[in-house]
């Protein structure tokens, strides 16, 4: 929208007139967001009672039920069976929507390792003593192949890094270091790729038949790998294991795991200073030289069962009907996950596991907002026209689970849903500065979301009482507002917000599910810190005004885009970066969907205009084959990736509609 006008004052009121008509008809909220509600909730659902709300446990559980008692008392719609007269406590599961999840893993009965070598004074390794088979590892049984050292076992093309173009593990067992060549930071070049799944599913694409984790405790049972979990995004297709640094000294034949670090970290090594190394060699000798060389004469036969326990997981859902009998056919969904990370594990930036991570900012403060515009919205005289689905996600930090369940398994239609906002990590403002994402995905946002932040900005005077601005009336100064009734001249005008503004709507949050399938969405953040995914992300540090300010401008929004009858149109955004997956070179545009699965990977969305998308990809295709490779889940995906070449045109085979379809594609190189 083109305005010509001198001052930033009157483009952004003529915003308001244009994108608002109908403000000034709306009826103010019964009241306002309250920060002693928004403590209470966070602090429960960051207490240590709800011990990290790690999707699947009982803390999980308290959660959900919190939630939808919630939901109960605010007089919301259940998921399951319509009205209920007369609700009583023991009707709060009526509010969950279930979703498959693999809360557990354990041992199965037969888990064996046994190294074949010339020492005979060496005991038969103990499972959970010695070593541990990974929650995603193939169970599966290798008799007597050959161990091969494979430095990190990172492949990271793009960075001109790759262990496995210099050691040949095809057909064998390949050992690996955990982390990564610049250590465990999570901010290094080499973070992704050294995250345990890739570096899996590099062991695959190489060739070999099981990874070997070398851990990096001295204390075994210490070791972040040691503890037996399961990221829900399947089975890694070989098996994989982490040793004992003791254990892993046997495997190697090597008096110091030392020697090898060296050669791990070194990209040359010189006689000077790996005295010890390579006797008979030439030097200087490279990092590259050294790792084609037989490290052990030792074989190794592994036997691991790993048995996966089902838990319940589930979305918290409650409705509010809407009152126009035209529109209340259409839904606004309003979203934010209430799961976080347990005790630590997978996902956790804390150096060792055990600790409650709290969760308050991420996403206990969503959450806690969730439950305040549900309050508001359900309190208001004039109920809005649209329906308003209200769901609390669980499974989000295992890969968007519950948000993914929710788009092939809606209350109402996805034709029928005109838009999803999304609150994750609200809760930690500083200076004003509001991160607000999917702004592309709608060409009426702008304007809606900018007018609604300069209006939420003013507030007036009346009587000596501050008084949020309920409309504009015209646009020149003096401005004639309305507030609670009355009619007052303000020259203020203000933005309550200092807004960043993101086009995209794919991102690391529920809302991505929804864009996949073609709704618009809107994706409220403040942004990350110090204590993300930490055990520190606690209650007292939430700041509450800044979280009620920001959900009373949702709330205009939300206000503002039920008073429209057209509902907003989607648009795709063009791509701003491809998507990444690991420590691979080439991008094929897809959103995979991460949730367990055997059966072919299924595909969430499609960026436009990028590879997937021009080979006739869909959203809801599931890839069954790719570049030769069985797909059967990420992890075959990803090492068909590692596999792949930008510009190199490759068959993929996918399921649609219960029909094989067999496609060409030609991967991009990942920018």
């Amino acid at each position: 929208m083109k305005m010509k006008t001198t001052t930033r004052l009157g483009a952004y009121l003529l915003i308001a007139v244009f994108a608002f008509a109908a403000l000034a008809q709306q009826p103010a909220p019964a009241s306002g967001p309250s920060v002693e509600r928004l403590h209470s909730h966070i602090e429960y659902l960051a207490s240590d009672k709800l011990t990290g709300r790690r999707t699947g446990s009982p803390g999980a559980n308290l959660a959900a039920e919190y939630i939808a008692r919630e939901f109960s008392r605010l007089g919301l719609r259940p998921y399951i069976g319509g009205d209920l007269p007369g609700m009583s406590h023991r009707d709060w599961p009526r509010y969950l929507q279930q979703f498959p999840y693999v809360g557990s893993v354990e041992l199965g009965k037969s888990n064996l390792l046994l190294v074949k070598s010339e020492r005979t004074d060496d005991s038969p390794p103990r499972v959970g003593e010695d070593w541990m088979p990974l929650g995603f590892s193939a169970s599966s049984k290798i008799d007597g192949a050959a161990v091969v050292f494979a430095g990190y076992g990172i492949s990271a093309p793009e960075l001109k890094y790759d262990d496995y173009t210099t050691t040949n593990v095809k057909g064998n067992v390949a050992v690996v270091f955990s982390g990564t060549p610049d250590g465990n930071t999570p901010h290094g070049q080499f973070a992704r790729a050294g995250e345990v799944r890739f570096k899996a599913a590099a062991a695959q694409a190489a060739g070999a038949r099981a990874l070997i984790i070398i851990a990096v405790s001295q204390e075994f049972k210490t070791d972040r790998l040691a503890r037996l979990t399961y990221d829900n995004a399947g089975e890694a297709g070989i098996p994989v294991l982490v040793v004992s640094r003791q254990l892993a000294e046997q495997i190697l034949s090597s008096p110091q795991l030392t020697d090898f670090e060296s050669v791990a970290d070194s990209r040359t090594v010189t006689r000077e200073s790996e005295p010890n190394l390579g006797e008979g060699l030439k030097f200087p000798v490279t990092r590259a030289s050294l790792l084609r060389l037989p490290v052990s004469e030792n074989t190794i036969s592994i036997v691991t069962d790993v048995v996966r326990k089902r838990a319940p997981g589930a979305n918290v859902i409650g409705i509010l009907d809407g009152s126009d009998p035209k529109l209340k056919s259409e839904a606004i969904v309003i979203g934010a996950h209430y799961d976080h990370l347990g005790l630590g594990g997978e996902g956790s930036l804390a150096p060792k596991e055990g600790e409650i991570h709290h969760g308050a900012d991420d996403n206990a403060s969503g959450t806690a907002g969730l439950l305040e515009l549900a309050r508001l919205f359900a309190s208001e005289g004039a109920k809005p026209k649209r329906t308003i689905v209200f769901i609390a996600f669980g499974g989000e930090e295992e890969g968007l689970l519950g948000s993914n369940y929710y788009v092939n398994h809606p209350i109402v239609p996805l034709a029928n849903t005109v838009a999803m906002i999304n609150m994750d990590m609200i809760g930690r403002l500083k200076n004003r500065n509001l991160i607000i994402g999917g702004m592309g995905t709608a060409p009426e946002w702008r304007p809606m979301v900018e007018a609604a932040n300069f209006l939420q900005g003013m507030t007036v005077t009346a009587a000596g009482i501050p008084t949020q601005v309920s409309s504009v009336s015209q646009t020149r100064a003096p401005i004639v507002i309305s507030a609670n009734g009355q009619t007052i001249v303000t020259s203020d005008a203000s933005k309550q917000f200092q807004l960043t503004l993101n086009e995209d709507g794919f991102g690391p949050s529920d809302h991505s599910s929804f864009y996949a399938r073609q709704i618009p969405v809107l994706f409220f953040w403040t942004g990350t810190h110090e204590d993300y995914h930490k055990p520190s992300d606690t209650a007292d540090k939430i700041n509450y005004e800044d979280e009620v300010r920001i959900l009373s401008l949702v709330a205009r929004i939300v206000r503002d885009l039920d008073a429209e009858t057209k509902r907003p149109t989607y648009a795709a955004v063009k791509s701003q970066a491809a998507a990444r997956t690991g420590g691979f070179s080439v991008s094929l545009g897809t959103i995979p969907n991460y949730a367990d699965s055997n059966d072919g990977l299924l595909i969430d969305g499609v960026r436009d205009d990028s590879p997937a998308a021009r080979a006739g990809i869909k959203a809801g295709d599931k890839i069954v084959k790719l570049a030769g490779r069985d797909i059967r889940n990420v992890y075959d995906y990803t090492a068909a990736l590692g596999e792949m070449r930008a510009g190199h045109e490759y068959d993929v085979e996918l399921m649609r509609a219960g029909e094989r379809l067999k496609l060409k594609i030609i991967p991009a190189a990942r920018r």
